[in-house]
């Protein structure tokens, strides 16, 4: 990448905040993936603005991560900028509302779902309970309509602060996100989420963190978690359930490489140690090809691709 724009996006954030030639794999839960030209970690609002007014103006290519735990990153890298939110993560507010039993809970796009959750039970908040496990943050998780357990980011939230295209700032009420399955509205438009507020309700600090504990519990017995992942890796089909297709298909323990479908739980595909980035890559694609041709269902991954031909 041209000097000149390193320069340039430097004098727009601070030398601090901008790196050249960054592996992906060390901002990434699969732990792969190449180098970025350049990646940036905004820590303002104005900061992220002039940034993404740079790179559109000019006309460089650009891909916003969050904390990189629902994505796949290509060996290649990226030739671009890498906008990466983790560190505009700022304070947790709570303000009473009208309603005595509900709270509002404001808090930054990069903020972590477990820390959004840990906070909100230690004030005896209840809401973000299936959340809390969740190793993504909060605007990947808007993005996503991220979800466990029966719960989904839709059901507490009430609005989201997002950057659009234009850099206008705009304010989207739940309604107007277009909340489904894994989807909102955001990814569409390309949007930007920079800050969000819920809605949780008063409860018992003691029965909230007991079920948080039960089910966070449950994730560690079920989960193959002591190897990198980025969660679920397909998408669950209509009425059905991508592990138990990918298991009855005999796809359980599975391997391309270093990469495994989970003999723990076949929805996950994990990183045993050495795997790349293509080993990932391939298993997916003959997961999906295999399932397809043993079952008739079409599987889809749940996690974003950079760099591949989608």
């Amino acid at each position: 990448m041209d000097k000149k724009i390193i320069n340039d996006i430097k004098k727009l954030c601070g030398e601090d905040k901008v790196f050249e030639s960054v592996k992906l794999s060390e901002y990434t839960s699969f732990k792969t993936g190449g180098p970025a030209d350049c990646l940036v970690r905004p820590v303002t609002i104005e900061e992220l603005k002039s940034i993404t007014e740079y790179v559109r103006k000019n006309n460089i290519p650009y891909y916003v991560i969050g904390n990189g735990t629902n994505m796949l990153a290509a060996d290649e890298g990226f030739r671009g900028v890498i906008i990466a939110l983790k560190d505009m993560s700022g304070e947790i507010s709570f303000s009473d509302t009208k309603d005595d039993d509900t709270v509002c809970v404001t808090a930054y796009a990069g903020c972590t779902l477990a820390r959004l959750s840990a906070e909100a039970s230690a004030k005896g908040l209840a809401g973000t309970e299936f959340a809390s496990g969740i190793p993504g943050s909060i605007g990947g998780a808007v993005v996503m309509n991220a979800g466990a357990y029966g719960g989904e980011i839709k059901d507490i939230l009430e609005y989201a602060d997002v950057l659009d295209e234009s850099g206008n700032i705009l304010r989207l009420k739940n309604e107007d996100l277009g909340f489904g399955y894994r989807k909102s509205i955001i990814q569409e438009k390309n949007y930007i989420v920079l800050m969000v507020s819920f809605l949780l309700k008063r409860g018992d600090e003691k029965t909230i963190k007991a079920e948080m504990r039960e089910l966070n519990e449950r994730r560690r017995e079920k989960q193959p978690l002591e190897y990198p992942s980025a969660g679920s890796t397909f998408k669950r089909p209509e009425g059905l359930f991508a592990g138990k297709l990918i298991e009855d298909s005999g796809l359980k323990g599975y391997r391309v490489g270093d990469a495994q479908v989970s003999e723990k739980h076949c929805g996950f595909v994990v990183n045993r140690g050495k795997a790349t980035s293509s080993d990932i890559y391939k298993l997916i694609s003959d997961v999906i090809g295999i399932v397809y041709e043993k079952t008739g269902v079409q599987l889809d991954p749940e996690i974003k691709l950079l760099g591949f031909d989608e």
